[in-house]
């Protein structure tokens, strides 16, 4: 139980996939211009990490070796069918919108990540924590780097207005905004580090 709630700390804060690993960094960028847009893909990416883990650490030992990644491959990309499917037939509106980037779970650099460091060399609990932790790292960063770029873009958060006055920085609806939106929370959570970090020597 230690370790499964270590692992799942681990994933939202100590190793976060986008502010720490900076991982799946195509949807962080992509899909980011809505805080909906941001949940969506993030449940949709733990729901993947979550499955793919789970079948690995069952058939760690029964996968050969020299054919762990293929296999990998075919695992994850069963479960991205599965979500891709699942979105279309219940969330239509937010399958459209998200577009391309579901099928592309598929060559997340931290779906395959996990399943190479994590899956493929401990037991079930130990993968599920790991998703699990992951999962929630990456659809929190995502989501606020999407509700950053929403509420500067265009003055909303979850498509309600809540600056009615505002004049929207159309940038942050566009690719560049979302570099810049990225780095400056980077920015900030490095600041936050150093910060702590001068506190606790004196």
């Amino acid at each position: 139980m230690e370790n499964f709630l270590k692992d799942i700390k681990n994933g939202i804060i100590t190793e976060n996939p986008v502010f720490v690993m900076l991982l799946g960094m195509c949807p962080a960028l992509g899909i980011t211009t809505t805080a909906i847009n941001g949940i969506g893909m993030g449940l949709a990416t733990t729901f993947v990490l979550l499955g793919s883990n789970i079948v690995i650490s069952l058939l760690r030992k029964v996968i050969p070796n020299e054919v762990r990644i293929p296999s990998f491959i075919v695992i994850i990309a069963t479960f991205v069918t599965l979500v891709d499917m699942l979105m279309n037939a219940f969330f239509p509106g937010l399958h459209d919108a998200l577009g391309v980037f579901i099928p592309l779970i598929v060559v997340n650099c931290l779906i395959l990540q996990r399943a190479e460091a994590m899956a493929s060399k401990n037991s079930l609990g130990r993968a599920v924590g790991d998703a699990l932790g992951m999962g929630l790292g990456f659809t929190l960063a995502i989501t606020s780097l999407a509700a950053f770029r929403e509420i500067l873009g265009n003055g909303t958060i979850f498509e309600f207005t809540i600056l009615p006055n505002f004049i929207p920085l159309r940038v942050m609806t566009q690719s560049s905004g979302a570099f810049i939106a990225l780095g400056l929370m980077l920015a900030f959570i490095k600041w936050v580090e150093i910060t702590k970090k001068g506190g606790s020597r004196a």
